[in-house]
């Protein structure tokens, strides 16, 4: 499966399987630097994109347990939003449980659910000139909102930009350092950290986008180093190994990152995305919900990312007990790839 993906839909990358706590599969294939044609490897470091919020979501449920936060707060009493003028239109009604399970209503600086473009948002605006949570606000703050706080659910980028910033708030400290101290050191994940593109990394794998002709046909590769900021902040932009990755969900499940009773939360599914009679989804505190339709029961825990170049799917299997997780570093359907992997690992033929 893996290899037909590899030779047919360019996958490049590194995949990992774990049941039990063991590693049962693995696959490596592509190259982490095309120029000097250095391979991917397991330990190969791969940008996460959207899967950076798991750890902002744990870091503001630590503040929660620490008493310095609750889900009902109020942005706004925690931000100074209103220095940035009158025509702000994020709403002073919205909470923290909103922001966190995407159901705030607030505009995005890309609304990807709508198709609109991410890349659009760096043609007239430099994407270097971006490299701290709180340069994000221009994008976002003066867009009329999609709907009232709690009406229903929207997947919202700048949604965890603001949790990021109320982080910084409460913690007097830069977002990337608390997540380095509090989620990555915490449980020894080693090999993860914030990566600027301008900087010199270790075995970090380049991101790489198709370009094709007019007519569809392949023409090359091109870096990604102008689709994004430069660094990753509270909503994208991570790097790290499959093996940390896995490090990062059985820390969670032992309770090394949060307490009994929040580790039992951030594994609830809260809020509906998509109820249709083949499909239930569901979002929760950064986790995102595969549901059994009929039965409203859990099929997977998972969260996804991609970017121009980045393509990323972790899930996590309860009743099989099991923890699966896909890093590519060029465009690939890792959602399809995914899909037949689940199949296998839950091997239950009411897997939709």
């Amino acid at each position: 499966m893996f290899k037909k993906f590899e030779k047919e839909k360019m996958f490049s990358g590194a995949a990992l399987i774990e049941k039990d706590g063991k590693e049962i599969f693995s696959y490596c294939c592509g190259e982490a630097h095309k120029g000097f044609k250095i391979k991917n490897t397991i330990n190969t470091r791969f940008d996460t994109a959207s899967v950076t919020k798991l750890f902002t979501s744990v870091s503001v449920l630590q503040l929660v347990e620490q008493k310095k936060l609750k889900f009902e707060d109020k942005i706004f009493e925690l931000l100074s939003l209103d220095y940035y003028g009158e025509k702000v239109t994020v709403s002073k009604d919205i909470t923290i449980y909103q922001l966190l399970t995407h159901t705030s209503g607030m505009a995005d600086d890309a609304n990807e659910e709508f198709g609109e473009d991410y890349d659009l948002l760096w043609k007239d605006k430099p994407n270097y000139s971006v490299h701290e949570n709180k340069d994000f606000l221009p994008n976002f703050i003066y867009k009329e909102p999609l709907f009232t706080p709690g009406e229903k659910c929207g997947y919202n980028n700048c949604a965890y930009i603001l949790l990021g910033l109320i982080i910084e708030k409460l913690t007097s400290k830069n977002y990337r350092d608390y997540v380095k101290e509090n989620v990555f050191d915490k449980v020894d994940m080693k090999d993860s950290c914030f990566c600027a593109m301008d900087e010199v990394n270790k075995n970090v794998a380049e991101g790489y986008f198709s370009e094709y002709s007019d007519d569809g046909k392949f023409l090359k590769f091109k870096k990604n180093i102008y689709s994004y900021p430069p660094i990753g902040t509270a909503d994208s932009g991570a790097y790290t190994t499959c093996r940390d990755m896995m490090k990062f969900m059985k820390s969670l499940l032992n309770f090394k990152l949060l307490g009994k009773e929040m580790v039992s939360e951030i594994l609830k599914p809260k809020a509906v995305h998509t109820d249709k009679d083949t499909r239930k989804y569901m979002m929760g505190y950064g986790f995102e919900f595969e549901m059994f339709p009929k039965t409203n029961d859990i099929m997977y825990i998972t969260k996804d990312g991609c970017n121009k170049g980045v393509a990323v799917k972790f899930n996590y299997y309860p009743r099989e007990n099991a923890n699966y997780i896909v890093m590519a570093n060029q465009d690939c359907d890792v959602w399809d790839l995914s899909r037949q992997v689940s199949k296998i690992i839950m091997r239950n033929e009411s897997y939709r």
